[in-house]
């Protein structure tokens, strides 16, 4: 009988699968054996997609004559600085002694292709391969991996997606990035005044950098308007309280053209004017016209997927979707948390049933011990599988990203904002074992004389589950966004114990005191400009850009790149400074480098600064994962795209127009830079 292989994605990874194997193992170079088995690992990528001038010396010159660039097969090399690792790998998979393969890297499409790329490259015949599928790494969960492991040939089709993913990115890459630099790289070069410039182009980082370039164009283009809106100031016996005038049905001022909307005006003449007539004799009281009083219940959130946890890090503690992503999956590989790379936000059935060990275990956890001990006395995970919080019909590859209750010796040794990461995984997770938060809700309608003032109020009267979000770091801005309330509900601070009371027994008919009336002045506002973390989040969403109903549910729970790419995506766009990131406020703005790039994308291929598209490939690629289409099909329409489009970049000749483009936003920068000099000089 032969030994058992199991091969993962680093050595970290390596050891624990060691560990959990209970092997008495020794260590070689590259690799730890015992009598049963041998365990070794990747270091990341081993092997890459080769070069077009290994193809062909000739592809080594950017011409058109040699574009489109589309192989029939394609050629893969080892990584030069990977070669000792790979030379070891590649020996212990032909090693006559090996019997069965255990495929332990990353459970996820990029971790698959890192295996198969290095079995192709090492030529690993008549051997028996399964693989391991894993949430965490705690030996119970690395233990099950091996018991459950599949045949490698259940995981074909995702092994497939994951090699169309990197030749879609490689030709798109290769094809436009040439043909764009051809036609249009001195252009830029002359404008810029530098001695050289590569257009680099991506399938996704293309469509990403067109989001944030239209988000800087719709707010230099906004003009902001001016409103005025009238408050009354109002007394429930001696409780002072405000309410807001509105143009509703009977108003004199209902649909007039001086209104902006329908609370307030647009000159501060005509809210004078209300005012006024409000004021003049007699004046009256204000009667109770209506009165709404109900109870509202606010759930807990869903768990966290990698998109929400990095938007969510990106306000806290102000870092950057690629920092959180290390920070998570350093979580994961010290046991702590489960699998980091998912989009999910719910948990499997299956782990439903054994939550409480999760749960269990953090009572050891000092931040969240008084919760997972109330969880536990009380029961309230025994009924979580009848909740929204599982539902197996929305997870693909992994469930959401929870504490294991494990690993907790390792938390002292965490940086401060790793230990805040989990700080909140945990909460999060905990959150959901308990009730609802209940609010008491008053909507109070006024009438004086023909006019209608408006007033709502919003008080907790049970706690639920916002016991359990109170971060041990919290600070103003740090508050859970699904906690924050509507702006307009700036009353809700002022309702204490007494109004609430006397609000509970108001009744229509009944008269207030008027005691002034005021104008709040207020203008419209601009777009918010797109942080680290809300970019990850509307490339996880980016069907809200399509306006077709029919496309938009085709590609639903398909975003723009996965939850495994989008933070080294933005990476890339800051590196090769097309977008600028402030690490202080985590904003994210175009650099003139890359509002040029914009602008060069959408006067040749314009399709690859469409959401809708990108979204549309990475729809194709879970179609292929899932089995609906295949590969050949995909790959025909991968070639034709980019086939067809290369081909029309050679045929035009607008340089001049985007000359005067350039010129159209050069002076956004200049303003930049001379306000950037002007802060230097202070």
């Amino acid at each position: 009988m032969g030994k058992n292989l199991f091969i993962a994605e680093k050595p970290s990874v390596a050891r624990e699968f060691a560990n959990a194997l209970k092997y008495n193992m020794r260590s070689k170079d590259g690799y730890l054996e015992s009598e049963e088995a041998i365990v070794t690992w990747c270091v990341g990528h081993l092997v890459t997609m080769s070069y077009p001038e290994v193809y062909d010396e000739k592809f080594k010159r950017w011409s058109f004559e040699t574009l489109p660039f589309l192989p029939v097969e394609f050629k893969y090399e080892v990584i030069e600085n990977a070669r000792k690792q790979y030379t070891i790998v590649s020996s212990l998979l032909n090693r006559e002694d090996v019997s069965t393969i255990y495929v332990c890297t990353d459970s996820g499409r990029e971790g698959e292709y890192i295996y198969r790329l290095v079995e192709q490259m090492a030529g690993v015949q008549g051997k028996e391969r399964k693989r391991v599928w894993i949430d965490s790494q705690t030996e119970e969960e690395i233990l099950r991996g091996i018991r459950e492991a599949k045949d490698l040939s259940a995981y074909d089709n995702l092994g497939n997606a994951a090699y169309l993913r990197a030749k879609e990115d490689y030709l798109m890459g290769i094809n436009f990035s040439r043909a764009l630099t051809l036609k249009y790289g001195k252009t830029v070069k002359d404008y810029l005044k530098r001695d050289r410039a590569v257009i680099s182009v991506g399938r996704v980082m293309t469509c990403v950098l067109g989001m944030i370039v239209n988000r800087e164009r719709e707010i230099r283009s906004f003009t902001k308007t001016p409103f005025y809106r009238v408050i009354g100031n109002f007394r429930l016996q001696e409780k002072p309280f405000t309410a807001e005038w509105r143009a509703v049905e009977g108003s004199k001022y209902y649909n007039s053209p001086v209104l902006y909307k329908e609370n307030g005006f647009k000159k501060k003449e005509d809210a004078e004017r209300l005012i006024g007539e409000l004021s003049a004799e007699p004046a009256g009281p204000a009667t109770v016209i209506g009165i709404e009083k109900k109870k509202e219940n606010k759930n807990a959130p869903l768990l966290y997927n990698l998109a929400e946890l990095q938007n969510d890090c990106s306000k806290y503690f102000k870092i950057s979707p690629d920092e959180t992503l290390r920070i998570v999956q350093e979580l994961y590989e010290k046991k702590m948390t489960t699998y980091p790379r998912t989009d999910a936000r719910v948990l499997s059935t299956a782990v439903a049933k054994e939550i409480h060990k999760n749960i269990g275990g953090l009572r050891n956890y000092a931040l969240a011990a008084p919760f997972a001990k109330e969880v536990l006395e009380q029961g309230t995970y025994k009924n979580i599988a009848k909740t929204r919080y599982v539902n197996d019909k929305q997870i693909t590859d992994h469930y959401a990203i929870i504490p294991t209750g494990q690993g907790l010796n390792n938390l002292a040794g965490l940086a401060p904002t790793a230990a805040k990461v989990y700080e909140v995984i945990v909460r999060r997770f905990l959150s959901i074992f308990y009730p609802p938060a209940v609010y008491q809700k008053f909507s109070l309608t006024l009438q004086v004389k023909e006019e209608s003032f408006f007033a709502s109020f919003k008080v907790l009267i049970q706690e639920g589950y916002l016991k359990v979000t109170d971060f041990s770091f919290k600070k103003e801005n740090t508050a859970p966004k699904e906690d924050k309330e509507n702006e307009n509900e700036s009353a809700d601070e002022k309702c204490d114990a007494e109004l609430t009371n006397l609000l509970t027994h108001l009744k229509k008919g009944d008269t207030l005191s008027v005691d002034t009336y005021e104008i709040k002045e207020g203008e419209t506002s601009p777009p918010k400009r797109y942080t680290s973390g809300s970019i990850i989040l509307t490339m996880e969403n980016a069907g809200q850009f399509i306006e077709d109903e029919e496309l938009r549910a085709q590609i639903k729970g398909s975003g723009i790149g996965t939850s495994a790419t989008r933070a080294e995506i933005l990476k890339k766009l800051v590196n090769i400074e097309y977008l600028a990131l402030n690490k202080k406020t985590q904003v994210l703005t175009p650099t003139q480098m890359g509002e040029m790039i914009y602008d060069v994308v959408s006067d040749s291929i314009r399709p690859l600064l469409n959401p809708a598209l990108t979204a549309s490939w990475e729809k194709g690629l879970t179609m292929v994962a899932d089995g609906v289409i295949t590969p050949d099909d995909y790959m025909g329409k991968l070639t034709d795209f980019v086939g067809r489009r290369t081909v029309a970049v050679r045929g035009l000749n607008n340089q001049g127009m985007l000359w005067r483009q350039f010129q159209a936003t050069e002076e956004f920068y200049q303003k930049k830079q001379k306000q950037s000099n002007a802060k230097n000089k202070e």
